[in-house]
């Protein structure tokens, strides 16, 4: 009895590790978009997301799919650093789905010259390739 409940502890404190280590790869992803943001590297702040036509966008248009769409769109919107201005990203809740699945929810804010906006989101992480990506993205 006593080596099952070993066992039993093992198994679950190796989860819990795996599964802080996943955590802390979603956030890491987060902190480089909210750096390359403030750089003003839209290209470097897209790298967080899923390259592929079935990325999907929801904001105050509606959904749009694709990498490009998306990309295309944060240019046209945010075209140089004062509309841009400085992006914070508050993590709210990181709730693991799966092995390959993670939901986030958060708090954005962008301090500007001229006033400010902040909003919140919510974003489908999935593990692809062995690479954490943000296949879902719901910004308001």
């Amino acid at each position: 009895m006593k080596q099952i409940i070993i066992f039993l502890f093992l198994l679950v404190s190796i989860n819990a590790i795996a599964q802080n280590k996943e955590e802390q790869a979603i956030r890491k992803i987060l902190a480089n978009q909210e750096k390359a943001w403030n750089e003003g590297r839209l290209d470097q702040f897209m790298i967080g997301y899923w390259n592929s036509d079935s990325l999907l966008f929801i904001g105050k248009h509606g959904p749009h799919y694709g990498y490009q769409n998306t990309l295309k769109n944060y240019q046209k919107s945010y075209h140089d650093t004062s509309i841009m201005g400085h992006f914070t990203s508050t993590v709210i809740s990181l709730k693991r789905l799966s092995k390959e699945y993670y939901f986030v929810t958060g708090k954005w804010y962008l301090k500007r010259t001229i006033g400010d906006i902040s909003g919140y989101y919510t974003l489908l992480f999935r593990k692809i390739k062995g690479t954490w990506v943000i296949v879902a993205d719901h910004s308001s």
